[in-house]
């Protein structure tokens, strides 16, 4: 990406929460400067810009206050530059039910991604399986009522809720692969099935998505650095 931009971006390659201002960036046709981190020793840069959390995303626009969070980057893309493909509905009650779905996909949906690998047990592993599964088909309901029949949660093209969720596709594809189930798939998903092959192949999202080989080191890092949890004795 553009080196000298008045945008950059502090992030990780691997990082669904950096790929989905990726997509906004990409989106919007924003010119930025990518920023690799290496969150196993992570730089002072990243540490002076999120002294809070710690954590990438970060973006740094000119000489504006860095903005670390994804969702709070997104929204603060779209009404920087709301005329160039706007991302939130422009109704305030769809608005805030597209907040809700995306609290939802952040705080729900998504950690049980790192609580599968973390947990050691068969059995564990299975119950959480399970809770993955029941909470795709809540998201193929959300996208079947936010869609109204069209390609994407945002209607004809992807809107704010397709970049939340659309970010942790790869992941979803590497844990479906590594723990030989299926999140998403025909039967029980079919309308969000469809919907992930739109999101795999739109011209503005495809390069962002991490290809194996990237969550494949991203998550031999995460074995050294956060290793799964001990099995109990039964």
């Amino acid at each position: 990406m553009a080196k000298n931009s008045e945008i950059k971006l502090i992030g990780t390659a691997a990082s669904p929460f950096v790929n989905r201002v990726q997509f906004v960036l990409h989106l919007k046709s924003i010119e930025y400067e990518f920023i690799d981190e290496n969150l196993a020793s992570k730089s002072e840069l990243l540490l002076k810009s999120n002294p809070v959390y710690k954590k990438v995303p970060v973006l740094i626009h000119a000489n504006k206050p860095p903005i670390p969070e994804s969702l709070i980057i997104i929204e603060y893309l779209d009404e920087i530059y709301p005329d160039i493909h706007p991302i939130l509905p422009s109704d305030p009650s769809v608005r805030a039910d597209n907040r809700f779905w995306a609290n939802f996909i952040d705080t729900k949906f998504f950690p049980l991604f790192e609580e599968l690998r973390r947990t050691p047990e068969k059995e564990g592993k299975e119950a959480i399986k399970k809770q993955l599964i029941e909470g795709s088909k809540l998201l193929e309901e959300a996208f079947v009522k936010f869609s109204n029949g069209k390609d994407y949660f945002g209607g004809d093209d992807v809107g704010y809720l397709d970049i939340v969720l659309g970010c942790f596709l790869g992941w979803t594809k590497f844990v479906e692969k590594h723990n030989e189930f299926k999140i998403i798939d025909e039967v029980r998903t079919p309308k969000l099935l469809e919907w992930t092959k739109r999101i795999w192949s739109h011209e503005a999202l495809m390069d962002a998505i991490p290809r194996n080989e990237t969550l494949m080191d991203f998550y031999m890092m995460l074995q050294i650095n956060r290793p799964p949890r001990k099995a109990t004795s039964s």
